[in-house]
């Protein structure tokens, strides 16, 4: 009998370690949706660097991640023996790889935003700071529950923060960095005159939208596995990420009159918006929440554009940082049985949960990318943006004429 459970303790621990690793791949794999996304947006004196920046940014965060952030975030390090790292199938070690990704992913957002005119260097250290630090401390607030925060709204308000899979935690936080780091850097040149926005159309609309499919087929192992282990997979899950997803496809489509811009960026504004209350609403309440984030993209994309002048290249602040808010409330609306959820969540949680995270964003954006900009700066100089960064920096161009 002792064999027999410790065959199956066995087969369960593979089970889950294959589970999540799974899981961390598919998520790996959506830094190349990342990638060309913005290589697709950008001019083309530009795309190099849009793929240089994701694949480097991507290999200083797993690093800053793996001896700082995680720390931080979880209290665990790896300066065990390979042994002991290895014990349990190394479950915990893939699910460092999983969580690792989600980390990753706050850089690739920030990138987005900030491209064309960003120096390299400076920015992949702003990158390794925030994967380091300012990333893992509001996660371990809400997913390891450090500092009493979480314990705090339960004791007030019935429930803590509910974010399922990471509307507030990754994209909300990444997209408020953004904001920041796009603010501090300013306006591309040329891109308004006499106070009227200059279009500058993107270089490959199939690049674009390459991009989005990659990003909203991993996005079922960013949100299905969450859960961590098998016994965990939900069904209910899976298909609220689908609806949230084609709900913030239609949104797009209808609101943003047939841009391709807008339909590619409209599902993934509804695949960022279901992520925190992924496993508790009703897929009715998911479609509902992809259509108001679609719409949100849309509107608030074309303000700040041509209203506010805020030059967000792929529109990472409306798409990742308020749609990402929106998703964290919404699981306190939506997830709430008297609208066909689950249960177990409180708006006023949300609502806090929500707001905390913007402010961690803020401040930590601004200690980060204000620190680099005052001591080294972080644009470009007008000749080397007038070129574009392909040239400027990687001393090639994306295609040679033969």
């Amino acid at each position: 009998m002792d064999n027999v459970n410790s065959a199956v303790e066995t087969l369960i621990q593979s089970s889950n370690t294959l589970f999540i690793l799974m899981g961390a791949i598919m998520v790996f794999a959506m830094h190349a949706g990342f990638a060309f996304l913005e290589v697709g947006t950008v001019r083309r004196k530009n795309q190099v660097n849009a793929l240089v920046k994701i694949i480097t940014d991507f290999g200083f965060s797993a690093v800053a991640y793996f001896f700082v952030g995680y720390w931080i975030a979880y209290g665990v390090t790896f300066f065990e023996d390979a042994e002991t790292l290895a014990q349990a199938n190394g479950y915990e070690l893939v699910k460092f790889f999983f969580l690792m990704t989600f980390a990753a992913a706050i850089p690739a957002i920030v990138s987005g935003g900030i491209a064309e005119r960003a120096r390299f260097w400076p920015i992949l250290a702003a990158s390794s700071l925030t994967v380091a630090f300012v990333y893992p401390f509001f996660e371990g607030m809400i997913w390891n529950g450090n500092y009493g925060f979480q314990a705090w709204l339960e004791a007030s308000f019935g429930a803590g923060f509910h974010d399922f899979a990471g509307s507030v935690v990754v994209h909300g936080v990444g997209g408020w960095i953004a904001l920041v780091a796009v603010v501090m850097l300013g306006i591309r040149n040329g891109r308004y005159k006499g106070g009227k926005l200059v279009a500058f159309p993107p270089s490959n609309i199939p690049f674009l939208a390459l991009g989005a499919w990659i990003l909203s087929i991993g996005w079922f192992g960013f949100n299905v596995m969450s859960a961590q282990t098998m016994d965990g997979i939900s069904g209910l899950v899976a298909v609220n990420t689908l609806m949230a997803m084609v709900g913030g496809i239609i949104s797009a489509l209808i609101i943003g009159r047939n841009d391709p811009g807008f339909i590619h960026n409209g599902p993934l504004a509804g695949l960022v918006a279901v992520c925190a209350g992924s496993d508790v609403m009703h897929p009715i309440g998911a479609l509902l929440v992809g259509v108001v984030a679609g719409a949100i993209f849309v509107y608030l994309f074309t303000l700040q554009q041509n209203k506010w002048k805020i030059d967000d290249v792929l529109g990472v602040w409306p798409l990742h940082g308020v749609c990402g808010a929106w998703g964290g409330i919404a699981a306190g609306i939506f997830g709430s049985e008297a609208l066909g959820g689950l249960g177990g969540v409180s708006l006023v949680s949300q609502l806090i949960g929500t707001a905390a995270g913007i402010f961690v964003a803020l401040v930590g954006g601004v200690i980060v990318y204000g620190g680099i900009k005052a001591v080294t700066g972080l644009r470009l100089d007008e000749e080397q943006e007038f070129n574009g960064a392909d040239l400027s920096i990687h001393k090639i161009e994306s295609t040679c004429d033969n």
